[in-house]
């Protein structure tokens, strides 16, 4: 084991999925049954504030009732380990849940709310109900803390640094379509080592590089071990 080995891991939807948590891509635009447009866009915010309350009220009681599964305990044990920095577009808390510590989240967190007009106000709110009634110290509204479609991704210059110092770079569960978090992929420089473990057919280009798993997440894990193992990481 290199006790000085720094590893980021990007994670997506797919590593979740496997927890119960449902994705929208691939699915018709749906997420849940709701157009994205309709409940994950300042737009929406503007037009139906209930109908978004009621869209992520409904995403915090499923998270309420999941619990991690194999892939995030493996990256939890992996920490203890290696110097492991998680990354990940997901807004559930199951990557904490495992015991996983330094973990960006890119577009926001399920169990957090903030201020409607100070995006630096954020509060724990955990999986009880938000509604256009509860409001922020300031006396603005609360929304959802989550990074909706159309909106800067504040933490992306963290996620970029993060990846831009890796020894290696481990991608599970995403589908590689949503930018800008897709392109950390491309910060990282062309002679470290990555690997990609989705049973997707994303496409990387030459890249003589990485390492492909086509595989759900908690099914890959041990070949994850074994090219940790070969990169010299433990």
């Amino acid at each position: 084991m290199s006790s000085s080995f720094h590893l980021s891991v990007f994670t997506g939807a797919g590593i979740s999925a496997e927890s119960g948590l449902s994705t929208f891509r691939g699915q018709g635009g749906l997420w849940e049954g709701q157009p994205i447009e309709e409940v994950a866009t300042p737009g929406a915010w503007q037009r139906d504030p209930e109908r978004v309350h009621s869209f992520y009220n409904g995403r915090r009681e499923q998270l309420r009732h999941v619990l991690p599964n194999a892939a995030h305990r493996y990256l939890a044990d992996l920490q203890k380990q290696l110097s492991v920095e998680i990354i990940t577009q997901n807004v559930d808390d199951l990557h904490e849940q495992a015991g996983s510590q330094s973990v960006l989240h890119l577009h926001g967190e399920l169990t957090k709310v903030r201020c409607a007009q100070h995006e630096d106000e954020v509060f724990e709110w955990g999986h009880q109900p938000l509604s256009c009634a509860d409001h922020a110290p300031c006396g603005q509204p609360l929304r959802p803390h989550i990074v909706w479609f159309g909106e800067a991704v504040p933490a992306y210059a963290r996620a970029m640094e993060k990846v831009q110092k890796a020894d290696a770079l481990l991608i599970i569960g995403s589908a590689l379509q949503v930018y800008p978090a897709a392109g950390l992929v491309d910060e990282i420089a062309p002679e470290i080592p990555r690997a990609y473990l989705d049973p997707g057919d994303a496409f990387f280009g030459p890249s003589p590089n990485m390492y492909r798993v086509q595989k759900k997440a908690t099914e890959g894990l041990a070949d994850v071990q074994d090219w940790l193992k070969a990169i010299g990481a433990l």
